[in-house]
């Protein structure tokens, strides 16, 4: 597995890990250095960005784990 697919692992989890319910889709490639990922939770749907580094870090770095946990939970409570 490499970093990238390590990195959008990572964000599944963190995604399971706040809701459950919640279907992601992660684009295969970021644009412009930015993955604009889709949340959907039965009728809703929300998107955020999430940068490419980020995602790359997202299983080694604590603090861009925290960061983005607290944009994902933010972004399911919105839905």
């Amino acid at each position: 597995m490499d970093e990238m697919e390590a990195g959008k692992q990572k964000f599944l989890d963190v995604i399971k890990g706040v809701d459950g319910a919640v279907q992601v889709v992660i684009p295969v490639t970021p644009s412009n250095s930015m993955f604009l990922i889709s949340l959907t939770k039965g009728p809703n749907r929300k998107f955020i960005t999430v940068s490419e580094d980020d995602i790359l870090d997202l299983p080694n770095d604590a603090g861009i784990l925290t960061k983005v946990t607290k944009v994902v939970k933010d972004a399911v409570a919105a839905l």
